[in-house]
């Protein structure tokens, strides 16, 4: 099934969320989350996921799939994907947002791991390094105060045991402290640059609305297929 989309990628604390919902709302659109973390349920906090007023606003999809306990890949995604895109009318644009490279790729290129394809070119904010580095302090002061402490030990409580992909997730491991959650989440920032540099041909855009809808306005949406795997 093909479908038009636009696209934003960046990385972690770059504000892509919050453009992607200035400008869903302006389009009327419902919203795609790209993001590993974001399909857990219960790890609301620590993954900065949106609020349950937004997610229900935007139909929002890619959020709130599986346990910790249980495995995620992203062939599950696409799966997931597909099923929520049979689900938006026709007349409703689609908006993809996120983190996670490997799910653009995976879905504007397929998951051959040989990628004979060329790298897929879509909008990724361009941020500075310093700058995401203070804007992942100020959000763990505000992680912190919203209880992210007890939002870990009631979730170990709940799943004693946690699947390989779920303990990837920053903040959750035992010890994680104020500064160990920092150094990750930068390293995370760091990776994701990373991989959008060499993954994909990255259209880089300023971190503000307007500069991302004149992006869109000039060179989306995108043609995207969604496919059961």
């Amino acid at each position: 099934m093909k479908r038009s989309a636009y696209l934003l990628a960046g990385p972690t604390a770059s504000g892509k969320s919050a453009i992607a919902a200035i400008l869903a709302r302006r389009l009327g659109a419902w919203i795609l989350s790209a993001d590993s973390m974001l399909v857990y349920k219960g790890m609301n906090v620590g993954t900065a996921k949106p609020p349950p007023d937004e997610i229900a606003e935007f139909h929002m999809g890619g959020v709130d799939l599986v346990t910790p306990a249980e495995e995620f890949s992203s062939g599950a995604w696409l799966r997931a994907a597909a099923q929520w895109a049979r689900e938006v009318p026709e007349d409703v644009p689609i908006v993809i947002v996120g983190g996670t490279g490997l799910y653009f790729s995976a879905l504007l290129r397929g998951l051959d791991r040989r990628w004979v394809k060329p790298p897929p070119e879509y909008p990724v904010i361009k941020i500075d390094r310093a700058v995401v580095r203070e804007r992942i302090r100020a959000r763990l002061d505000e992680m912190f105060m919203s209880g992210l402490e007890e939002e870990k030990r009631r979730l170990h409580e709940a799943y004693p045991i946690w699947s390989r992909t779920a303990s990837l997730a920053i903040g959750y491991r035992d010890g994680d402290d104020a500064s160990k959650i920092l150094t990750r989440t930068c390293q995370l920032a760091k990776r994701q640059d990373t991989w959008f540099r060499h993954q994909a041909t990255p259209l880089y855009v300023e971190p503000d609305a307007e500069s991302v809808w004149a992006m869109w306005r000039e060179r989306g949406p995108w043609s995207v297929t969604f496919e059961d795997l």
